[in-house]
């Protein structure tokens, strides 16, 4: 039952992320703002990747059932914000509060799987539930996304998460025991400094690579940079001299844990941007409507799962374990190139073939990372290291979405230019200069209408901004097929891991 719990705790931020994936072309048509599409995501990322690993280590003193009931009602209240935004600005703002909810889940939750199994073998063999509910909120997501979308408007896709939230907390509350992994005294002082460095660093970060594109070296870029480096020189200073440091410093000298860590940002990235980008190219590029978008994007969710599961039978088998992430990566690769290749006229049978082959990778990749970290990191940074690895994730993710939304912004506006300049048209350049007229049809009518009346050729126009929304996201997920390639050549610093059968005692707290 208690792992039940946690299933449905996977399932509420897995459906999140897939729903909504989908159903964003559509958000950004109706509440206008293509300059904020990248911080629908970038917003939750940001938030989301301060808070993991503060509640990590938080989970890893005190227990992890009061943070993860926290979470469920942070995240569940925060999804019907985002439901009644009336504005990109609201939705962004709501999108945050959202990821600090989703942050404390993802640092806490994904640990619990550990305290409820300290034997890795056993663990693999749970995580087959795990991997489950992950693909099952992943198959229906993107389908759901779309049809909620399209027949019942796209503020369902987040009101949605109010029935799993409702399951998943009655399950954690009920069912999940109250345990902790390190004995510590009444007088024991949480690193509030080292907390407060964490957020100011990884948020200065984050808004730095979302302004350098953009405006350069320029305003506040630097200091933002400077501010980033600053905080992380403060924080490396600050844990070394703490008694009980909310970021373990010795786990970056572990050799096994430092290459793992790397990998997950070089994952993230690539994930995401596939994640994220994929469905505007299908819906803006290709001409889907969200439904059928949704329907070529499941495959790539529906096989994570599969491949999770696959993993969870091969892994315990093989002598070298570290093969999978080979594997795993080298799949991710070949779909983001398959994606790369793509066209209009490909058949939809192929696209759900690289959406396969990417979804399997993962499968092999992301169980992987985790339960290595947990077998190099110990009892004792159990959920440190748990939640280093899915705040880093983030953090290749948050990496990922700017710069690839940043070159679909600046691609695609230098390609409508060009086409509005030889056409002598570039006083149309406000209205086809957003790439939501690719996927609002209504305003698509309207300004072929004005168009054809003033004597130019709109679908041609349309055709050309089309063109250069494809070739946009085409460069942008070919830097993530370059990270994935990258990624199977790091895969060989992790040291050779053996999954080994050991249980170590707990201190019950209820």
């Amino acid at each position: 039952m208690a792992m039940l719990g946690v299933s449905f705790v996977t399932m509420l931020v897995a459906l999140d992320q897939t729903v909504v994936g989908t159903a964003l072309p559509t958000i950004v048509a109706e509440l206008k703002g293509f300059e904020l599409y990248a911080w629908v995501a970038t917003s939750y990322l940001l938030t989301s990747v301060i808070t993991v690993p503060i509640f990590g280590r938080l989970g890893d003193y005190y227990g992890r059932k009061p943070f993860v009931i926290a979470s469920i009602i942070v995240f569940t209240g925060a999804s019907v914000l985002c439901g009644m935004a009336n504005s990109m600005l609201f939705l962004v703002i709501a999108r945050g509060l959202q990821g600090i909810g989703g942050g404390m889940l993802v640092g806490t939750a994904f640990a619990c799987i550990a305290d409820l199994f300290p034997d890795s073998v056993v663990r693999l063999r749970w995580q087959v539930l795990m991997s489950s509910a992950f693909g099952i909120a992943n198959a229906v997501g993107p389908s759901l996304g779309g049809f909620l979308t399209q027949y019942y408007g796209w503020r369902s896709v987040f009101y949605v998460n109010l029935p799993v939230g409702l399951v998943s907390l009655f399950f954690v509350w009920r069912f999940l025991p109250h345990l902790r992994h390190i004995e510590h005294e009444a007088k024991m002082r949480l690193d509030w400094p080292g907390a407060l460095l964490i957020a100011v660093a990884l948020g200065s970060l984050q808004l730095f690579v979302e302004l350098l594109p953009k405006h350069g070296i320029s305003g506040v870029a630097p200091l933002l940079l400077a501010v980033s480096l600053v905080s992380g020189w403060g924080l490396w200073k600050w844990e070394k001299h703490f008694a009980q440091p909310i970021l373990p410093l010795d786990m970056f000298r572990n050799r096994s844990l430092s290459a793992l860590f790397t990998l997950s940002v070089l994952g993230g990235f690539t994930m995401f941007s596939l994640l994220f980008y994929a469905p505007l190219l299908f819906q803006g590029g290709f001409g889907l409507s969200p439904k059928e978008a949704g329907l070529v994007i499941t495959p790539l969710v529906v096989f994570i799962t599969i491949g999770s599961i696959a993993n969870g039978r091969f892994v315990s088998r093989m002598r070298n374990p570290n093969l999978m992430l080979y594997a795993g990566f080298t799949l991710l690769a070949i779909a983001c190139l398959g994606v790369v290749v793509a066209t209009r006229g490909m058949p939809r049978s192929i696209l759900m073939t690289f959406m396969i082959l990417g979804g399997m990778g993962l499968g092999f990749v992301m169980p992987n990372l985790t339960i290595f970290a947990q077998q190099t990191a110990g009892r004792e940074h159990l959920g440190i290291a748990t939640a280093l690895l899915q705040s880093l994730r983030m953090i290749g993710g948050m990496l990922g979405t700017a710069l690839t939304g940043t070159f679909v912004s600046h691609m695609y506006a230098s390609g409508v230019r060009t086409a509005l300049e030889n056409d002598h048209a570039t006083q149309w350049f406000d209205d086809l200069g957003d790439p939501q007229i690719l996927i609002n049809h209504e305003a698509q009518a309207t300004l072929l209408s004005q168009l054809a009346h003033a004597g130019h050729n709109g679908a041609l126009l349309l055709e050309a901004a089309r063109e250069s929304l494809v070739s946009a996201i085409h460069i942008g997920l070919a830097v993530a097929a370059a990270i994935a390639v990258v990624s199977v050549w790091q895969s060989r610093r992790v040291p050779p891991i053996k999954l080994v059968r050991h249980v170590e005692p707990v201190i019950h707290v209820d």
